[in-house]
């Protein structure tokens, strides 16, 4: 981050802002902390900046996740509507429902998608872990995005959702189109949507007759007063569970790889506390990488039900609101030397998760798959150096989430 502050408005949603958006968010904390702007879809929006606003917001009941308090007041106005709100019905989940639906989903998927389960899942993740580095251990050289932080999340989660061996190359090619195409032409990824739900809908149909011990099996079984998930209701949270669960972690590897690379002095700090067993600073360097630059920047869409009050401003029925975390968790209010990365920073409540009913159900996953990563790529690959200018490293520009295309990095050839 720059040393002196923006002297204008900043221009947001452009590559060079997905780059660095973080001068643009220090700017607007102060002079615009709440603030309407244009989103590059055309629809107009309030951002969120300031960390106790933030935090009100995701836990305020007035501003809902459901699309269609947008689109009435949208439509009636003539405005321009929300991406993807005509396909809501294909998308019903947790991140675009309120209570009681959302409370009843919820209480059913936590179930399933228990604490003991994922803790009996470390094993798996190791094991994945250490597979990826030996794929590229003793050439020297490697894309860390593409050839680790992507496809780890990718086949843990297939795995823990129960999806065979055979089939889950689909996935990542799927999650692949997803992923590149997220600002390009919809009809790719329209069409891996499509394939990856209805093979999810065929999957769960089969395994009604087969259950095993896996996370869909857990999803069909899961009930709440005699009251069960539907086929279409199982399909479409284990389809959130696996985009947005490996999307947050591919972010938080690779973000937190890179911001480890940027910081030799805390990343020696952290190699040391690992070759010494310690987990204190692996634990505490998690949460501080989600807080200085987690893997989601925006938190997914809210809508005012009602006129009310962010921060001094006032919000109009039917308006989106999108709080901004990644200003948020560098809110000098909250957090002190907020540009500095500090893994042993305790005093940390980031929002890198979200905060309130719709907090992230997967953030033990991503914790366990962030911390298996890390530890082991420091004690495999002691000498991992970056390998390309960061002036020409490329993000992959979007609303929700922020991270790196590509993370080129080179070390010691290894035997494994």
């Amino acid at each position: 981050m720059p040393d002196t502050p923006l002297p204008h408005r900043p221009d947001l949603f452009t590559w060079e802002f997905a780059a660095d958006p973080y001068p643009a968010y220090a700017w607007l904390r102060e002079h615009a902390p709440v603030h309407r702007t244009t989103l590059p879809s055309g629809v107009d929006a309030w951002l969120v900046t300031r960390y106790a606003d933030a935090r009100q917001a995701l836990a305020d009941a007035r501003l809902s996740k459901n699309p269609v308090h947008h689109s009435e007041q949208a439509h009636r106005a003539g405005r321009v509507g929300i991406p993807g709100e005509r396909q809501a019905d294909l998308m019903t989940h947790l991140l675009n429902i309120d209570p009681p639906d959302h409370t009843r989903l919820r209480r059913l998927v936590s179930k399933a998608f228990t604490p003991r389960r994922v803790a009996e899942f470390e094993p798996r993740v190791q094991e994945l872990t250490d597979r990826l580095i030996d794929s590229f251990a003793e050439r020297g050289s490697a894309d860390l995005i593409h050839e680790f932080a992507f496809p780890l999340p990718i086949y843990a989660i297939c795995d823990l959702l129960g999806v065979p061996a055979e089939d889950q190359d689909d996935f990542r090619d799927w999650a692949g189109m997803m992923i590149r195409h997220g600002r390009g032409p919809r009809g790719g990824v329209a069409r891996a949507v499509k394939r990856m739900r209805g093979y999810l809908a065929e999957l769960i149909h089969r395994k009604r007759a087969d259950l095993g011990d896996d996370l869909i099996s857990g999803l069909i079984r899961a009930s709440d007063h005699g009251e069960h998930l539907t086929e279409n209701e199982a399909a479409a949270m284990a389809f959130i569970l696996l985009f947005a669960g490996f999307e947050t972690t591919v972010n938080l590897i690779g973000n937190g790889l890179y911001a480890l690379l940027r910081n030799p002095g805390q990343r020696a700090l952290l190699q040391a506390s690992v070759a010494r067993g310690e987990s204190g600073l692996l634990e505490t360097g998690i949460e501080e990488l989600l807080r200085y630059d987690g893997p989601v920047e925006l938190a997914t869409w809210r809508f005012a039900t009602v006129p009310l009050t962010v921060g001094g401003v006032g919000i109009p029925a039917g308006d989106p609101v999108l709080v901004v975390l990644a200003a948020a968790d560098r809110d000098p209010a909250r957090f002190s030397d907020e540009n500095t990365l500090d893994l042993a920073r305790t005093d940390n409540p980031h929002l890198g998760f979200g905060h309130g009913i719709h907090y992230c159900i997967g953030a033990p996953l991503a914790r366990l798959e962030g911390r298996a990563a890390l530890a082991t790529l420091l004690t495999r690959l002691p000498d991992l150096e970056l390998a390309a200018d960061p002036d020409e490293l490329r993000w992959r520009g979007g609303l929700i989430m922020r991270g790196l295309r590509e993370l080129p990095v080179s070390f010691t050839p290894s035997g494994g």
